[in-house]
């Protein structure tokens, strides 16, 4: 089973969009909200150079923002 792992932040429109999308799917993911978790905002940009949300990690390979396609295809591979 992938691990899926879900980087939000409490304020996020796309990041409810993203957690409906992945719930509607099926899809069981560990979300990690940087508002409560600040120590994980270092690793999110030092993987992905990027700071916004949503960011998406399924087994090791990231997603950033919203893209339905891309983390499908992820998930499938």
């Amino acid at each position: 089973m992938k691990q899926v792992t879900v980087y939000t932040t409490t304020t996020c429109p796309y990041c409810i969009m993203l957690k409906n999308y992945l719930n509607e799917q099926g899809i069981p993911f560990n979300e990690i909200n940087l508002n409560f978790h600040p120590e994980a905002v270092e690793r999110v940009v030092r993987a992905t150079g990027q700071l916004g949300v949503p960011q998406t990690e399924i087994d090791g390979r990231w997603v950033i923002g919203f893209n339905p396609e891309a983390i499908m295809q992820l998930w499938r591979s």
